[in-house]
């Protein structure tokens, strides 16, 4: 008998999980070369991820492990294209289309000599303010089912190009919303236009500086200072070569301090317990000897099911995205209020410091008038 899914369960998951992550990250928030490997073409959407094949076959036995390496960030800040740096091949999409989006989550797994296989997932566009949270949920569905055994890592990518804005701490915000706050255990910040600082004689530290927007401090405080500097159009092989090496001692070191437990939460288990429902039924049905044409019908069924499931846990994150995207916004606008009132009580001092000039003015010229009438008397 097919074990259904409970979409009672998905309902009240949402209810009490939603808000609590959002009441956590707020309260957070204050107190060596790679080779590419086999690509994985199958961009199915995110309502039927169980036919996708995400086990991409090698031709040397795999010794190491695969560690799930996730893009997060602005569209435009350059995730594909590191993603093409990182696997030193051109595989991600770094060109935009006219929308703006490349529009589906994409995983490529790349084989390093010295390490592991990563898997390195790009999710063009996910974060960005433009899209919908309808969009998100199926994406985030994807996104986890891509990676198989927990995130390993995830990649903030800032630009050094563009100005830190209201859509970067959206991404972070969002990341802890719908994973929780603890995925930042996990971050690592890239910083790309290695080219632009290196054109301009200056270090990542020199960029950073003292004047650093308050979003970056605090990310950085958050990941423990967790951050590297990537030129993503550099043709020096070395250079190529040493900054892919030195973001894998940094996954490394994430990996270290979480005790080699990969990040996963109780959506990732929520999706993974069902594709593998689907994969053990799919199974069971070709083992029973059914008729081709029955075969095909009763695959169909399951297929149906499995894509209803997961739409049901992609309408969750949906939901929990628009928790977040509301919260986010109220708090945009407080800070623009609290902006605008500063400004206002500067406008008023300067008004009061400028009446109690022209005071004093008045005075001293008062006084110099009346010693002037007594010298001529």
């Amino acid at each position: 008998m097919m074990n259904h899914f409970c979409l009672a369960s998905v309902k009240s998951y949402q209810k009490n999980q939603g808000l609590r992550k959002f009441q956590q990250m707020a309260n957070d928030q204050k107190n060596s070369e790679s080779f590419p490997a086999k690509e994985d073409h199958k961009k199915d959407d995110a309502a039927a991820p169980a036919e996708v094949d995400h086990k991409d076959e090698f031709s040397a036995s795999q010794p190491h492990p695969v560690e799930n390496i996730v893009l997060v960030g602005r569209t435009g800040n350059g995730k594909s294209a590191t993603g093409n740096s990182i696997v030193r091949s051109k595989v991600f999409k770094s060109k935009t289309k006219s929308s703006g989006v490349t529009m589906e989550c994409h995983a490529v797994k790349a084989v390093t000599p010295e390490g592991p296989i990563l898997n390195v997932i790009d999710t063009p566009g996910l974060f960005d303010l433009s899209v919908s949270a309808e969009f998100i949920g199926k994406e985030i569905v994807k996104c986890l089912t891509l990676a198989d055994g927990g995130l390993h890592a995830v990649l903030l990518v800032l630009s050094v190009r563009t100005r830190i804005s209201q859509e970067e701490e959206m991404v972070l915000s969002t990341l802890q919303v719908l994973f929780g706050s603890k995925i930042v255990d996990y971050l690592i910040v890239v910083f790309t236009g290695g080219d632009v600082l290196e054109d301009d004689g200056m270090t990542l530290e020199d960029y950073l500086g003292d004047n650093m927007p308050d979003f970056l401090k605090r990310v950085l405080i958050l990941c423990g200072q967790r951050m590297i500097l990537f030129d993503n159009k550099t043709k020096d092989d070395e250079k190529k070569t040493k900054q892919v090496h030195e973001l894998l001692k940094l996954i490394d070191l994430v990996r270290k301090q979480n005790n080699n437990i990969p990040y996963t939460d109780e959506m990732y288990h929520m999706i993974k317990e069902e594709n593998e429902r689907h994969k053990k039924e799919q199974e069971e049905l070709e083992s029973k000897g059914h008729s081709e044409e029955q075969l095909a019908a009763l695959m169909k069924e399951l297929q149906i099911m499995n894509e209803r499931n997961l739409k049901a846990m992609a309408e969750m994150m949906e939901k929990n995205m628009k928790i977040a995207m509301e919260a986010q916004e109220k708090l945009f606008e407080q800070r623009e209020k609290a902006q605008e009132m500063s400004y206002q009580q500067k406008m008023e001092m300067q008004e009061k410091l400028k009446q109690m000039e022209g005071r004093m003015r008045a005075e001293m010229e008062a006084q110099m008038l009346s010693r002037q009438q007594c010298s001529i008397l």
